[in-house]
């Protein structure tokens, strides 16, 4: 499986980049067309090697400057709404994303000096709290994320935690499919709700745990995963987002070194706690349900297997609809079991 510009596609025999070696495609056909984005990076990768370490927003920002130099009409994902006349929210992003949005800047300018015209730096800043505010997850056919796309007209529709519609990917297109009854004029309003405990906890004691469990996320240990999730769960319920992240954490862990059951305990554990705290139709969900359902089919527990992949499909149906082809393959993954 190889990302391309243009979609995800599952084949064994892809073109390669003859230059950098690292860019993949379907076909021949493809990596020509590519190549009015590609060459903002052959260049670079092959100068920088191992250094090459843009960020995935940062290597957005890179096409989207690019494409605005090439194409001076609006693009099909813009028939309502411009890149620059998106929220921006810039004037609320506090000082750690205003930072992080500084490195991208400043990546921007090391990795893709060749190709672009740089617009001035107060213009780049907004231009990455755009791309950060409204930007959209890609994923391949196990629901894992590859990358970040832009759609200017869907982005117009407005967050919820208990979404009416859900916004899909298929090949280089948006879908946006509805997920319960709508009337016009309808839109979402629920509000995120505050987790209670029995006892009382001192706002101190949660924000001194909220900083723990920041610090903590992201590595990649199992040991400290789980002193970390001892530690939280002293003061955190299993369902707190942050205890969450940090079994997706540990989950990680575990299928890296190969530890199927160790693995299959953590993904139990989040999914319980997913199907409450998601909508019905969530991806995130589906997603789970994806790698529980391969896990218990290569420990060859067929019965929970076809029983996980099915409640993915159902969910997949829903967000994508039965004739996407996702759905085909995995049909054909279930059928040779």
């Amino acid at each position: 499986m190889k990302r391309r510009s243009w979609s995800v596609v599952r084949k064994e025999k892809l073109a390669r980049c003859g230059k950098c070696k690292k860019a993949f495609y379907c076909n021949g056909k493809c990596q020509k067309e590519d190549w009015a984005m590609h060459k903002l990076e052959c260049s670079a990768m092959i100068a920088f090697r191992e250094n090459w370490c843009p960020s995935e927003i940062c290597r957005l920002v890179a096409r989207i400057l690019a494409k605005k130099n090439i194409m001076k009409e609006r693009c099909a994902s813009e028939n309502i709404l411009l890149i620059e006349e998106m929220q921006s929210h810039v004037e609320d992003v506090d000082n750690e994303k205003r930072e992080m949005h500084e490195a991208d800047v400043a990546r921007l300018h090391r990795f893709f000096p060749k190709h672009l015209e740089f617009p001035d730096h107060k213009d780049l800043l907004r231009l990455f709290a755009q791309v950060a505010c409204n930007g959209f997850t890609i994923e391949d056919d196990e629901l894992s994320n590859i990358g970040t796309a832009i759609y200017p007209d869907v982005a117009l529709i407005n967050h919820s935690c208990c979404p009416s519609v859900i916004v899909t990917n298929n090949g280089t297109s948006a879908e946006v499919r509805a997920v319960q009854n709508m009337k016009p004029g309808d839109e979402d309003k629920e509000k995120l709700k505050v987790r209670k405990q029995s006892d009382p906890i001192e706002p101190e004691v949660i924000s001194n745990m909220v900083r723990y469990a920041r610090k903590t996320i992201g590595d990649e240990l199992l040991e400290m995963c789980e002193l970390s999730l001892e530690e939280m769960g002293a003061v955190f319920d299993d369902a707190n987002v942050y205890m969450l992240h940090v079994m997706y954490q540990a989950m990680g862990v575990c299928l890296y070194m190969q530890d199927a059951d160790a693995t299959l305990r953590y993904g139990e554990k989040i999914v319980k706690h997913y199907r409450k705290l998601y909508p019905s139709y969530s991806l995130n969900v589906s997603s789970m349900y994806l790698k529980l359902g391969r896990l218990y089919m290569g420990l060859e527990r067929r019965s929970p297997g076809v029983s996980a992949l099915k409640k993915a499909m159902a969910i997949m149906e829903v967000a994508y609809g039965k004739d996407h082809h996702y759905l085909t393959e995995l049909c054909k993954e279930m059928a040779q079991q």
